[in-house]
């Protein structure tokens, strides 16, 4: 997987504050008109008007000025002012600024991995006992546990994203009598069908500048959750087993028998080895022409569409759930998001992060689009888009199993390292054992 900073994919960083405004704040210190109706629900948070509370995260561009849209109603009532920086060097500078001193008092961080970091080394601080309340009102357990660091709650989660979707054209579906698949053996039955009919039915792209290699490794992160279950994967994550443990090899082979299958991909583009070198955001365009039929991509692919590409059951694409492969293994979610921990604990800081942790601030971010949360209090009236809102559904299934990211749980060297390097060569050419044993060295 790659990280939400690579997620946004945009070139502008932007730096914003939100302004306080007339209109809920009032003169009696307390920032808020206690009779107002619009200013009830942030009732919790009062008392901290005229303090400035600076947060951090890689978050940028048009959702960054959602993010200062959706709290806004929050800094008007409280008086709290909310500066928020997004940068996409975030991962990298945030571990500078802890380190100099000059850390932010709060950070949306996307890999639980680099919490446990700074939380270990005694960076991060606890969330306070409100935080952590509304944090278990508000998510499942396996998003819950992401947040924790050696049994103490640090960070409640923000927003979500669903990995476990295929790309297709409901109308090309429609046209050639296709059904959407709902295992895997009907999808590759549906794949060989398409085979005959003259084009490819896979497409994909794992180009992405020095992040070239994610988009496979979340291939292998779904197949694996599909073939060895969660228990394996959590043991794999942590280097319970090894990397080249032989679960690990069938799950990779699993995934190799579309992505390295000259009879299936690369549709538009080529052979496999197009593969490496076709652009993350391109990979799955060539279903608008009706040159391949399916693209494994996360919700977030809505983003890379062209413009007035219409998403949705009705529309020039949309996405199905991936498959599972063994029922035994129950409705995995392969998925990722982030967190927001604390490197302070003033009392109008733990106010903002309780907050962000709360359905109101999930609503309000959720009615101005383009927003995922796994947030059990978000409505789904809210949520617009329809590739949103299938997510949302997802997430809030009592069914779905959800699993973190693989390669934001591991270490930095491994996950964003040599397991990107190496599902690259492996895509290029190289055999399987190889390439688990080359990865198996680097964590060693």
């Amino acid at each position: 997987m790659i990280s939400s900073t690579r997620h946004r994919f945009v070139a502008i960083v932007a730096v914003a504050g939100v302004a306080l405004a007339a209109g809920c704040a009032s003169d009696d210190g307390n920032g808020a008109d206690k009779d107002s109706a619009e200013c009830a629900p942030f009732t919790a948070y009062q008392g901290h008007s005229g303090k400035t509370v600076t947060i951090y995260g890689s978050i940028r561009d048009a959702e960054q000025d959602s993010l200062n849209e959706a709290w806004k109603t929050f800094t008007q009532c409280t008086g709290i002012e909310i500066q928020y920086e997004g940068s996409g060097e975030f991962e990298a500078q945030l571990q500078v600024r802890v380190d100099g001193g000059n850390a932010p008092d709060l950070a949306f961080i996307p890999q639980p991995g680099l919490l446990a970091t700074l939380a270990r080394g005694g960076k991060v601080k606890p969330a306070a006992a409100e935080v952590k309340t509304l944090a278990e009102q508000n998510w499942s357990q396996d998003w819950l546990a992401y947040g924790m660091v050696d049994g103490k709650f640090y960070a409640a989660p923000l927003g979500s994203n669903v990995k476990s979707f295929v790309w297709y054209s409901p109308g090309y579906f429609k046209e050639k009598g296709y059904e959407v698949p709902t295992t895997w053996d009907q999808m590759i039955a549906l794949s060989d069908t398409i085979a005959t009919s003259g084009i490819k039915p896979w497409c994909a792209g794992i180009e992405s500048g020095d992040a070239t290699g994610w988009p496979a490794t979340d291939w292998i992160e779904d197949v694996l959750l599909r073939t060895g279950g969660v228990e394996t994967y959590d043991q794999w994550v942590t280097h319970g087993i090894p990397f080249n443990d032989p679960k690990i090899i069938e799950a990779v082979d699993k995934a190799g028998s579309i992505l390295k299958s000259d009879k299936y991909v690369n549709g538009g583009y080529g052979g496999v080895k197009s593969i490496a070198t076709t652009a993350f955001q391109e990979g799955g365009r060539p279903i608008l022409d009706n040159k391949c039929a399916m693209h494994r991509q996360a919700s977030f692919y809505a983003a890379q569409w062209p413009n007035g590409t219409k998403v949705g059951p009705d529309g020039d694409v949309y996405a199905f759930y991936f498959p599972t492969i063994d029922p035994a293994k129950g409705k995995p979610v392969l998925g990722a998001g982030e967190f927001t921990a604390a490197f302070t604990d003033r009392a109008e800081v733990q106010a903002v992060q309780q907050y962000l942790a709360s359905a109101e601030f999930a609503n309000s971010r959720a009615k101005l689009g383009s927003w995922v949360s796994a947030n059990k209090g978000v409505k789904l009236d809210n949520v617009a888009s329809p590739i949103d809102k299938l997510s949302v559904q997802i997430l809030q299934d009592s069914s779905t199993v959800f699993r973190f990211d693989g390669s934001d749980l591991m270490p930095a060297k491994v996950g964003a390292g040599t397991f990107w390097k190496g599902m690259t060569e492996w895509i290029s050419g190289k055999d399987t054992k190889s390439t688990l044993d080359y990865i198996e060295n680097s964590w060693k």
